[in-house]
């Protein structure tokens, strides 16, 4: 049934610092005629050669009536890249509600006496993309206070909550091994407060001229086996350092030479299989509390039994807090990971048919034509992925009648803003005077693609959405981007 978004006048007081957060503009209505500077302005960042000589669809709307104030191939059909994520977040807190959270347990088919668990230990994940070493730390202490010392059973990984398949179709094999494909499953861990799902932080640091670099993972687990090939050279010597996971196995190749005296290099690399990676850290956090199993126990991927005993339980941040890391880092991974779960929360089907098939739907119900949209995955990765600029701003708008926009808005990256977790992609640009703070967008970029779809709080205090998507670039065309947003952030009318 379609569901008819009705405009109300909302009025959010959100504070992060000096930050600029929008709200709905309650100003007489005033008429697109009187944005002709904006438009001449804008059609003459368009005419420049190398906008000509791409793909581009731009839509500029009044936040207040979502009324058109400037177009130019509004109605185009263009790779979105990261901007996809609008969609992903909005159907997300939608469907599944800014308080869900993401829960792992630890449970057994056994008993426990005399502090031996005759049994199995099962950890059984529904995807958590914020589930860290720590808290692996934190079930072996809650185990270890409950007597259990030894367990005479198998260590089984049940990530049965997703289907089988880990990769998007956008994914190739040169992709595997950076943090932005990382593989999607139930079972997950994350090497620090960034939430990289499914990656290790590998780091390679000169030694002594002549040796190997020494080599550093983060969190230390077994599941992978690293290759050192590397050589510590000179100071001042050039850093050709290299570290990469072989496609299809868990090998991190690491070759080049480090001079004395640098930094080395820092990778996240992704691991193949993040469910053995996630019960090999955890065995690990057990055996530093003393808990061992038999010498014939193994290590495996198995269902855990619905009725068995929970021994520990670990419940993530709710939604709303997730949407930061989310969307202020554009995370591929809990973009993917959000479509796996809707299409679990309401078709039973943790997969990616089911879950995009929940954002289609999102999108016909909350008043957007979803034939205007093409999308294989979540995250934007897929250069199959299409969206015209009206469709982009026309959900930009409706969002700020949902009663889960603040969650939504406040994850988006603020121009110019330093803090991680505010700027976010954005941090690094629009940095002017004049603009920082009264643009929050999301961006994107893909080969020979970049995008950037959001809000922007004009001179006179106007509120207006934006959407700039381009392809088909031999360059970057950030800098024309960046132009168009100022133009909007400084206009008059």
């Amino acid at each position: 049934m379609q569901r008819r978004i009705l405009f109300v006048i909302l009025s959010l007081v959100v504070t992060i610092g000096t930050v600029f957060m929008p709200t709905m503009d309650s100003s007489e209505v005033q008429a697109a005629s009187e944005y002709a500077n904006l438009e001449k302005s804008i059609n003459s960042i368009m005419s420049d050669s190398r906008m000509k000589a791409i793909n581009s669809s731009v839509t500029v709307r009044k936040a207040s009536t979502g009324e058109i104030v400037y177009q130019s191939d509004a109605d185009k059909k263009i790779t979105p890249a990261s901007t996809l994520k609008l969609l992903t977040s909005a159907a997300a807190l939608d469907t599944l509600g800014e308080e869900y959270r993401f829960t792992t347990e630890v449970l057994t088919d056994g008993t426990i006496s005399k502090g031996v668990l005759n049994g199995n230990l099962y950890v059984r994940g529904q995807g958590d993309p914020t589930l860290l070493k720590a808290d692996l730390d934190q079930f072996a202490v809650q185990l270890k206070k409950q007597g259990i010392t030894k367990i005479t059973g198998n260590l089984v990984g049940d990530d049965y909550w997703f289907d089988n398949v880990r990769l998007s179709p956008s994914i190739d094999k040169t992709d595997e091994t950076h943090y932005y494909a990382a593989q999607i499953t139930g079972l997950t861990l994350s090497p620090n407060k960034d939430y990289d799902a499914g990656t290790v932080i590998v780091e390679a640091a000169p030694t002594k001229k002549g040796y190997k670099a020494k080599v550093k993972l983060t969190p230390e687990t077994g599941i992978l086996k690293v290759v050192n090939r590397t050589n510590t050279v000179s100071k001042g010597s050039k850093n050709t350092l290299s570290i990469k996971r072989q496609s299809g196995t868990n090998n991190i190749i690491i070759s080049g030479n480090v001079p004395v005296g640098s930094s080395g290099k820092k990778e996240w690399v992704t691991v193949s299989n993040p469910t053995a990676y996630t019960l090999d850290v955890f065995k690990k956090s057990l055996a530093s509390k003393g808990i061992k199993f038999n010498p014939s126990s193994v290590v495996k991927r198995g269902l855990s039994p619905s009725e068995g005993q929970v021994l520990a339980t670990k419940k993530s941040m709710p939604l709303k807090d997730l949407m930061k890391p989310f969307m202020k880092l554009s995370n591929n991974t809990h973009a993917e990971i959000l479509a796996k779960t809707m299409g679990r929360q309401k078709y039973g089907e943790g997969s990616w048919n089911a879950g995009l098939r929940v954002m289609r739907e999102f999108a016909d119900s909350f008043g957007l034509d979803s034939s205007a949209w093409r999308f294989e995955d979540a995250s934007g990765m897929s250069h199959s992925n299409k969206v015209t600029s009206a469709q982009m701003t026309e959900l930009l708008f409706l969002v700020r009648s949902a009663p889960w926009y603040a969650s939504f808005v406040q994850g988006l990256p603020v121009a110019g803003a330093n803090e991680r977790f505010v700027g976010g992609t954005l941090r690094n640009r629009l940095t002017s005077p004049l603009v920082k703070g009264k643009v929050i967008a999301k961006t994107g970029s893909l080969n020979r693609v970049n995008s950037l779809a959001g809000y922007a709080e004009t001179k006179d205090g106007e509120t207006l959405i934006f959407s700039i998507l381009t392809q088909d670039q031999k360059t970057s065309t950030i800098p024309l981007i960046d132009k168009i947003a100022t133009v909007i952030a400084t206009s008059v009318h």
